[in-house]
């Protein structure tokens, strides 16, 4: 077993720090160190009996899980971005950390998912979409960085029998999980199960394609990302983990995400986009923007106007909107190639300092980028709504976390899957601006929904990117 602080040490320590609490509303957050386990094959043991479930695998560099709520926001709206960072902040500033010793990967954090568009409705929210922001400071915490792992546990005790009652749980569950080292056998497991495989999202998405291409043709927009969806009926429940498992192989340069709001909802993928990521003052972000398969020779893509110009359009929005921040933004002269599996897109890293500065607030004027909406932004979120003809919901929106040390990251949602019940849904657009073409708009949007579509397979048929278009 790890070394670490003996019971009576964690004990006093809880006790202690409930007693040091400003109010009968404080978390309460104890850790303790553990023997390397992998938290995305130890989820469906930490979240058992929860509702809520998350997933951040960066590896081999950070992962970690997430089961239950602590604390909760959620609202539709205007003012999203503020208000859930005063919601962070409030919890954060009424937080105990009874651990300090806890490295920095393991630090309690706030857990946030938005919808693209801030005004989500409370009808279509009863209708099974997101709200337009959801905060979570989570029950359990395991996360695992470079073959340390730490199990962390937040609650609010309002005496000390509970508080002694905590710190068995968290030394319980500890003994569990090393118990179970291996985790769930998610290699063979076999939890998919399809009605169909319907092709039917061509027939919808052309004749918007074609309204779209008309648009930046004419002038009236300079780029529009326009979406499809593909809606999948599901025979019986389906287990992302062994998805993300695979992609974790497959898609090792994205970051696995899992986002289930309750036992009828989930939100799961490979996202290749960094919208940003503030540590300890340093602040990235991933302009990503133009597409070519794999196998096709990628270095086209260095050579193509068309795609330099898409991504251009990107990276001078991203600096101009951190300089409008008060940021001094690096960039490369060049973009270079970022190979996701079987797809391969334009990337530039973009850099800065960035002390001082509110995560939520750099959240908010970068969301929505270019390479998910378009240029005016107004403009483009305006035709979005009127060309496709479903709710976003979260794809292309921010998911992420912000630590008690303010340490941030963000990915964009794209590369997802939801699942409503029985229905699953896989939704990507094709970035449009002169010169794009129809048939190779269509060949993209193909291309990326081939990403999940193939793993979604269970049987020896799997989908390629050609026979989906």
């Amino acid at each position: 077993m790890t070394d670490g602080p003996t019971f009576s040490f964690i004990l006093t320590a809880a006790v202690k720090g409930w007693r040091d609490t400003d109010s009968d509303e404080s978390p309460l957050s104890l850790a303790l160190p553990i023997n390397f386990v992998d938290p995305l094959k130890q989820l469906p043991l930490l979240a058992k009996d929860q509702e809520f479930s998350f997933l951040w695998d960066n590896s081999p560099n950070l992962c970690f899980a997430a089961a239950g709520r602590c604390q909760q926001f959620e609202m539709c709206g205007p003012r999203r971005f503020e208000l859930a960072q005063r919601f962070s902040d409030d919890v954060i500033g009424r937080l105990k950390n009874v651990t300090p010793e806890a490295p920095t990967y393991a630090l309690p954090k706030i857990l946030l998912a938005f919808s693209f568009f801030e005004q989500t409705s409370e009808r279509l929210v009863m209708q099974g979409v997101s709200p337009a922001v959801q905060a979570v400071l989570p029950r359990w915490q395991l996360a695992c960085f470079e073959g340390s792992s730490w199990l962390r546990l937040n609650a609010v005790p309002t005496n000390e029998a509970e508080t002694r009652e905590l710190v068995e749980k968290l030394w319980l569950m500890r003994e569990t999980l090393i118990k179970s080292s291996e985790g769930y056998d998610l290699v063979s497991k076999n939890t998919f199960s399809r009605a169909s495989f319907p092709n039917t999202w061509q027939d919808s998405y052309r004749p918007s394609l074609i309204r779209g291409i008309d648009l930046v043709n004419q002038g009236c927009l300079e780029k529009l990302v326009l979406a499809a969806r593909q809606s999948i009926p599901l025979k019986k429940h389906l287990d992302p983990l062994p998805i993300l498992l695979r992609l974790r192989n497959q898609q090792s340069n994205s970051c696995r995400l899992l986002w289930q709001r309750n036992l009828n909802e989930t939100l799961f993928g490979a996202s290749p986009e960094r919208l940003f990521s503030l540590f300890q003052g340093k602040f990235r972000s991933d302009a990503l923007a133009g597409t070519a398969r794999r196998k096709d020779n990628g270095e086209a893509l260095l050579r193509s106007e068309k795609d330099l110009r898409e991504h251009q359009l990107v990276v001078t929005s991203i600096v101009q909107q951190l300089v409008n921040q008060g940021l001094q933004p690096r960039v490369p002269r060049a973009p270079k190639l970022s190979k996701h599996g079987q797809i391969v897109h334009l990337h530039t890293p973009i850099v800065a300092t960035a002390k001082g500065h509110i995560p939520l607030q750099l959240a908010s004027a970068l969301h929505p980028t270019p390479a998910v909406a378009g240029l005016p932004r107004k403009e483009a979120m305006s035709w979005l709504r009127t060309l496709e003809p479903f709710e976003r919901g979260s794809y292309a929106a921010p998911i992420g976390w912000i630590d008690t040390r303010g340490n941030s990251e963000f990915r964009v949602a794209i590369r997802c899957a939801n699942v409503r019940g029985n229905l699953l849904e896989v939704t990507a657009g094709a970035g449009l601006v002169k010169g794009s073409i129809v048939e190779r708009e269509m060949e993209e949007v193909g291309l990326k929904l081939g990403v999940l579509a193939e793993q979604l397979d269970s049987q020896s048929t799997k989908l390629s990117s050609r026979s989906m278009i």
